[in-house]
């Protein structure tokens, strides 16, 4: 029996949690044992009774059974890497360095920003696949954990906009007269973008999306948004394994050629764009900000990667000339219920798919595992994401 560790997430701000009782009933079907910290589902409107009807063993996650939990665990779900810096203390025996060599780690683990994460992989002997990395292709579509909660942090950045904004969003016919609709530019088509335009749209604005890939256009207009062409320049970015390309210096000041007069008119602006492993371009300068008229509300969906707007800050809403400039890093633990549902079903058909005749494998060759494996029994797999050494240069 494949044994299975849910624990309590102890980052700051994380609400959300890897398994619910749907999802544990799915894995007991599967031949799985699931061990569930106490309380671990609790931020996310899941009780330790519906866990434990569904099949879970509970247990203490402060309490001398955590020890032995951890040290027998197959496989962890983890939302975050347990343990990874900034993170509340873990409890006695509970952690990374609590596994059993060649234990299964999956969650979304920051590969590139943790810089210690390789090294405590392959002091502890551990696999880990990081959920950031999975490939965009058929086999995974069940298991894209960046589409299911990028749709979340869409949704959830055009309410705050809304919230934040002077105006309504529809165009209401009153007795005083008729109120205009306001004015939205998406930049970025991606799924947290297309989802902001779908938004926006339900609520009556009028929406504009930018995007680097010609290709978006279909997209965009199909849900009832203008596109606005990108810059028809040689070196365009396109996309690369369902990403958008990083985007040179030259294109991205065409682009914000292109983008001034429509921020001009703009009442809100929604940023997405994001190339996974670099910084956000900066798609939105101090000097663009200010073509932007007094109560415009900018949401920054970009501001873990440095954000592509200047000046805006991580969970945080700062004001600059009049605009509202808001910083918005983890969006869907802000909807921590439907977001840990989609979150905890990613990983269940992960893991699934690793489940052959009742025992877990892994196949470091396998199209699916090949890009996300980190390490595979404490052997990296991923030499480019260790940080470089002291007198090393980083390969371009």
């Amino acid at each position: 029996m494949i044994r299975v560790l849910v624990p309590r997430e102890r980052q700051p701000g994380e609400t959300r949690v890897a398994a619910t009782p749907e999802t544990v009933k799915r894995l007991r079907g599967r031949g799985c044992a699931v061990w569930l910290e106490r309380q671990a589902g609790l931020r996310s409107g899941y009780a330790d009774e519906a866990y434990a009807e569904a099949g879970a063993e509970l247990f203490q996650g402060d309490g001398p059974e955590a020890a032995e939990r951890w040290a027998e665990a197959d496989v962890v779900l983890a939302v975050q890497t347990p343990g990874a810096p900034g993170t509340e203390a873990e409890a006695g025996g509970s952690g990374l360095e609590a596994l059993r060599p060649e234990a299964l780690l999956l969650g979304l683990l920051n590969p590139h920003g943790d810089h210690s994460l390789i090294e405590r992989l392959e002091r502890q002997r551990l696999s880990a696949v990081a959920l950031e990395l999975l490939p965009r292709i058929s086999r995974a579509q069940a298991m894209d954990v960046l589409s299911s909660q990028a749709n979340i942090a869409g949704y959830k950045a055009v309410l705050l906009a809304a919230a934040a904004l002077d105006r309504f969003f529809p165009m209401l016919m009153t007795a005083a007269g008729t109120v205009q609709p306001a004015r939205v530019v998406v930049l970025g088509a991606g799924v947290a973008g297309l989802q902001a335009v779908a938004t926006a749209r339900r609520l009556g604005a009028l929406v504009k999306v930018s995007d680097v890939r010609p290709a978006a256009r279909e997209q965009v207009e199909s849900l009832g948004a203008r596109f606005i062409e990108p810059p028809r320049l040689e070196e365009a970015p396109g996309e690369v394994g369902g990403y958008a390309r990083e985007a040179g210096a030259v294109f991205l000041e065409a682009q914000r050629q292109l983008l001034a007069p429509h921020l001009a008119e703009a009442d809100v602006v929604i940023t997405t764009a994001q190339v996974p492993g670099r910084p956000a371009p900066l798609l939105i300068t101090r000097e663009m900000l200010g073509l932007l008229r007094p109560g415009a509300v900018v949401v920054d969906l970009a501001v873990g990667q440095g954000g592509n707007c200047a000046g805006s800050r991580s969970d945080a809403s700062v004001d600059v000339d009049g605009v509202t400039v808001i910083g918005a890093g983890n969006l869907p633990a802000s909807l921590p219920q439907h977001a840990s549902a989609l979150y905890a079903r990613n990983l269940a058909a992960l893991l699934e798919a690793l489940i052959q005749e009742g025992e877990l494998r892994l196949d470091p060759e396998d199209p699916l595992l090949d890009p996300c494996l980190l390490s595979h029994a404490g052997v990296c797999r991923r030499e480019d994401l260790r940080p470089a050494r002291a007198g090393q240069e980083v390969a371009a």
